[in-house]
């Protein structure tokens, strides 16, 4: 899972594994099988944004299966939501002359507006601790389907627990498939009752042991304005600018099996996020190391 964390107007979220799919484990010979899991990761990235500033993590889980396509686990990573010291920001924004009466104005017209940067936050979590289950099965040789449910808990920090029930379908090589928040303890903000994560993907065997996968998503946010800044009018008042949250993402990854040395793999992650939220558009790269017991 992952967790997400937004600028300037204190916004937190979060989310499970570090690829845009949470994928049942391989079905087991025997009834029940147990397997483990580790990985690193130059980039913690969930659905296009970094949980880590751009900085390295150390992850793992453990995982349960049966045979019948039950399938339970929790997973945990490292995470760094903190953006440096807060400041106060003044600045101004291009509007019609003939529409902004009534609003302090510079002399040329634009509105003025103040805020602050949401800074370090001694709450922020240090770690995530993801719990899941589901169930996934196979119509025939070419579909497939997984139904789940994921809580994701930051146990040393600020309030941020959210819970998902998702939704997917595969045909052959390409995912389809839905994430819907039923339980977010930050109310009224993102990752609350309500929101939606769409998702897509495709993934293909390449020739020695490479593969390619391809990732896209939109989030839909319940409560997608986020404050930005303020403005004051002529009698004080003081009225927030507001943006939407909302944004795709895309990504892509190039893996290595190395048999007993685990799985390597190079990746691309990347979101159109509105830059005055505070999302980091950016082009990612990132490389990774997994392995599974």
């Amino acid at each position: 899972m992952k967790t997400q964390h937004i600028g300037i107007a204190a916004v937190s979220g979060a989310v499970l594994s570090a690829s845009l799919f949470a994928s049942a484990p391989a079905a087991a010979q025997q009834p029940w099988a147990l397997s483990a899991n580790i990985g690193a990761v130059s980039n913690y990235i969930w659905r296009g944004v970094t949980q880590t500033g751009d900085q390295a993590a150390i992850q793992g889980g453990i995982d349960v299966a049966h045979e019948s396509g039950f399938y339970a686990g929790t997973w945990a990573s490292n995470i760094d939501w903190d953006e440096g010291s807060a400041e106060n920001v003044t600045g101004t924004v291009a509007v019609d002359p003939t529409t902004a009466s009534g609003f302090a104005e510079d002399a040329d017209g634009n509105l003025i507006v103040t805020g602050q940067t949401s800074g370090a936050d001694s709450t922020s979590p240090n770690y995530e601790l993801d719990f899941y289950a589901g169930f996934s099965g196979a119509i025939n040789d070419d579909v497939s389907y997984d139904i789940g449910a994921i809580y994701y808990a930051y146990p040393d920090g600020r309030e941020s627990d959210f819970a998902e029930l998702s939704l997917s379908g595969t045909f052959k090589w390409f995912t389809l498939g839905v994430a819907y928040t039923v339980y977010g303890e930050n109310d009224d903000g993102l990752f609350d009752d309500g929101d939606l994560y769409y998702f897509g993907g495709a993934d293909f065997a390449l020739p020695y042991d490479f593969g390619l996968s391809l990732r896209a998503g939109y989030y839909q946010f319940e409560n997608d304005d986020v404050v930005v800044g303020s403005i004051t009018d002529a009698s004080g008042n003081v009225i927030d600018l507001t943006e939407s949250a909302n944004y795709w993402n895309f990504g892509a990854s190039i893996t290595r099996d190395a048999g007993d040395f685990g799985t390597f793999g190079l990746n691309w992650d990347q979101n159109n996020g509105d830059q005055e939220v505070g999302y980091d558009t950016d082009p990612k790269i990132w490389v990774s190391w997994s392995k599974e017991f």
